[in-house]
């Protein structure tokens, strides 16, 4: 590994962080412009514009042939975009769930998961596999935004003085839209391309798997837009940006990234027995996770994103050492498998249960 690896892969990063700023930027003011709620601008567009980093690394991952990365870098994602960034915002301020997560964003983000996890039962996620996730892609994006605007038009109609009309930018203010649009795009191509050249660089000067590169090294660096976008959001008290950003980024990373790559890629994308036994399982029960701690009060609150920092931090350790084989892995999973997560699971079902009883005492009090 010499310098200039090094060189490519921070510059990689640091144009797909910028981007996705400015397409985000640019996507969300026309957004807003044609009359979407923020919920859905924070579940398409922002989280659409800030995956963009992962659709870019992917796609040009399988279209040279490293498609262990492109499904390393979606998995690892969607396990971060939970349990870190999630996780980390929970901390800063309580995080307010919107009900439409509760009954549809989050319960199409487990089913996609374990649909992930069919579709590479075989040994590969192939083009009809991709085919069938962009064609979810396109359903649910159109339905979104149908929705919201039904929803928009009814509340500017009722209250025309609260809501103002949208449509108001002058065309100056589209062009300009329009152009950081442009150029986040074309950073977010030369950025995905550098990264990928030194990510694939530095699996080999390491002697790891593109897989394991793609979990962390690249999961990290492709996750950056929604870390900066999710924080920024909680600190302004935008929350239903801050947790539409990361259910849409995950649901946007398997239909659009994981789709769009596996049609790109000639013999598909390849699914290891470590992601099938492991990593899949992992994301399938960090979204499975999401059911509960929503559903309690419609909140996250700051001990459940201590709780998601911690199982990331535990996950992290895992891959360390499963890749440095070393001794004590075993016993970490073990203590992982019939502690800490049958307690964790526990945990969560009795709070659920005291909210849902709770709530069901409250109902009756108030009959």
């Amino acid at each position: 590994m010499n310098l200039l690896t090094l060189v490519f892969f921070v510059a990689g990063m640091v144009a797909l962080v910028v981007g996705a700023e400015l397409l985000v930027r640019g996507s969300a003011h026309l957004a807003a412009a044609v009359g979407v709620s923020p919920l859905v601008i924070g579940l398409t567009v922002v989280a659409y514009g800030t995956s963009s980093p992962e659709l870019a690394v992917s796609v040009q991952a399988s279209w040279l042939g490293q498609a262990d990365l492109a499904l390393g870098n979606v998995v690892g994602s969607n396990i971060l975009n939970v349990l870190l960034i999630l996780g980390a915002s929970a901390l800063i301020i309580p995080l307010t769930v919107a009900r439409q997560l509760l009954w549809l964003d989050v319960p199409l983000m487990v089913v996609l998961s374990v649909l992930t996890l069919l579709f590479g039962l075989d040994g590969r996620i192939d083009r009809v596999d991709g085919a069938v996730f962009v064609v979810i892609l396109i359903v649910y994006t159109v339905f979104l935004i149908r929705k919201s605007r039904r929803e928009v038009a009814a509340e500017r109609a009722a209250d025309p003085e609260a809501n103002p009309a949208s449509g108001s930018q002058g065309s100056g203010a589209v062009v300009s839209d329009l152009i950081l649009i442009v150029v986040g795009l074309g950073l977010l191509v030369l950025g995905s391309r550098w990264l990928v050249q030194g990510a694939v660089a530095l699996a080999t000067a390491w002697g790891v798997s593109e897989l394991l590169i793609g979990l962390t090294v690249v999961a990290v660096g492709t996750s950056l837009p929604e870390v900066a976008t999710t924080l920024a959001a909680a600190f302004r008290g935008q929350r239903d940006i801050a947790v539409g950003n990361v259910v849409g980024s995950c649901t946007f990373n398997i239909i659009s990234v994981l789709g769009l790559s596996s049609l790109v890629s000639r013999a598909g994308i390849p699914v290891s027995p470590q992601a099938l036994q492991f990593d899949i399982p992992v994301m399938i029960g960090v979204a499975v996770a999401c059911l509960p701690v929503f559903y309690t009060g419609g909140t996250v609150s700051r001990w459940e994103g201590a709780l998601f920092l911690g199982y990331y931090v535990a996950y992290t350790v895992y891959l360390i050492l499963h890749a440095t084989d070393n001794g004590a892995l075993p016993m970490f999973r073990h203590a992982m498998l019939w502690f800490v997560i049958p307690l964790t699971a526990l945990t969560l079902a009795a709070h659920a249960w005291h909210y849902l009883r709770r709530s069901r005492a409250g109902a009756f009090g108030s009959a």
